[in-house]
């Protein structure tokens, strides 16, 4: 598959269609791989793709620096092109000024990432080019799980489990950082006039920035667990993340990343969404 995919970017920087391709090459420690930017034909041999490309390189694609690059190819996964999806509906990426060399997927990491048993797009859904035999999605999967035993919980066990979780956060700002879809130019954490969000690593500003973030990414979070893989201190964002995705599905059937043509339910109105809200 790696020969494939060099050859394939290879004749698409060689013909001018692309002026970067976005992948990973290997790390400086075994088994690691880091994200890289080949601009020239000569280093296409740079390029690797095994089950230590854990990044979701979809983040590069809303940088000024890798657009001032010109025209990218980028090489993706199936939770990568559902955050390239996202981005496109939300008008940060055209599709024609993308090309997504898309590759099949059994899972990374050893052992699986915890995302990847629940993965429903071992087969990246939109791509250009791809890479790897198809794999069927899966229909025996319940992605939402874990939300569903937490919330077996009472709220006081919830409050307590999330209180003792958010106290660990130091304010590193790790998960908006290496975030696809966390590309305010100014983020509300950094606004000072107004101050939105307390500064301190106390539980009060712990608690604004941990879940005002999550409800930014609410309907919009494609689940690819970056923000948790990168928490130094493991927190377990994807819980939170999950269980807002759980009743966005519930409430309006929508899913993010999967139709690029699909009108996100935070951004449209529909005669027949629930409005039980409305006295």
């Amino acid at each position: 598959m790696i020969e494939q995919i060099r050859e394939t970017a290879k004749k698409l920087l060689t013909g001018g269609e692309v002026k970067v391709v976005i992948g990973y090459e290997n790390g400086g420690l075994p088994q690691t791989t880091r994200p890289v930017f080949i601009t020239s034909p000569d280093e296409v041999g740079r390029l690797v793709w095994n089950k230590h490309c854990y990044a979701n390189v979809a983040r590069f694609l809303v940088r000024k620096e890798v657009a001032s690059l010109g025209k990218p190819a980028i090489i993706a996964k199936g939770c990568d092109v559902k955050a390239i999806v996202v981005q496109i509906q939300e008008s940060q990426v055209k599709r024609e000024n993308v090309v997504i060399l898309g590759v099949t997927c059994q899972g990374v990491g050893e052992p699986p990432l915890s995302k990847c048993p629940i993965c429903d797009v071992n087969t990246p859904r939109e791509y250009d080019y791809l890479f790897g035999e198809k794999i069927p999605p899966r229909t025996d999967i319940n992605k939402f799980a874990d939300a569903e035993e937490f919330e077996k919980k009472s709220p006081k066990e919830r409050w307590e489990f999330w209180e003792k979780q958010l106290s660990k956060c130091i304010k590193c700002y790790a998960c908006r950082q290496v975030c696809p879809l966390c590309y305010c130019e100014v983020c509300i954490a950094d606004k000072n006039q107004p101050q939105w969000i307390e500064t301190s690593s106390h539980t009060r500003g712990n608690y604004h920035w941990n879940l005002i973030r999550a409800w930014h990414l609410s309907g919009r979070c494609i689940d690819c667990l970056e923000c948790e893989r990168a928490c130094p201190v493991g927190i377990p964002l994807s819980l939170l993340n999950r269980r807002l995705a759980k009743s966005v599905k519930e409430r309006f059937g929508y899913e993010p990343g999967y139709d690029k043509e699909a009108a996100p339910p935070l951004t449209d109105f529909k005669q027949q969404d629930p409005q039980e809200f409305i006295k």
